[in-house]
């Protein structure tokens, strides 16, 4: 478990990183190179959920049903989902304002949770 668990961590450091990188390359008006880190980052995204739903098949085979698991698992995924809107807004020129609110609301959320939970 606790490999999983290193995976699905690092998967996330890695995507917020190359999130960032994908918001600023953007910025910069470098659009090819903004291009490959947007699409390295969804592979990130598949590697997050696939690892996430490992876990939560886990801990369930374990017995533990706790509701903050389903919650932390639906908070994970809006933050995925604000980075993609962030970033997709960004490129057609929209405002991003909203995007980045619910970016960080969830993130400090999901963090919260994973405390709760791991911790």
């Amino acid at each position: 478990m606790s490999g999983m668990i290193h995976a699905h961590v690092s998967s996330w450091a890695v995507a917020l990183i190359l999130f960032f990188v994908s918001y600023f390359l953007l910025r910069a008006g470098k659009a090819k190179g903004q291009k490959i880190t947007h699409m390295i980052l969804r592979l990130f995204f598949v590697l997050i959920v696939v690892t996430g739903g490992m876990m939560l098949v886990n801990y369930l085979q374990v017995g533990i049903v706790e509701v903050s698991l389903f919650i932390k698992a639906l908070l994970g995924i809006w933050v995925i989902g604000a980075m993609e809107m962030t970033l997709v807004r960004r490129k057609k020129g929209a405002s991003t304002t909203g995007p980045w609110i619910q970016f960080v609301i969830a993130l400090i959320l999901v963090f919260i949770f994973g405390y709760m939970i791991l911790g």
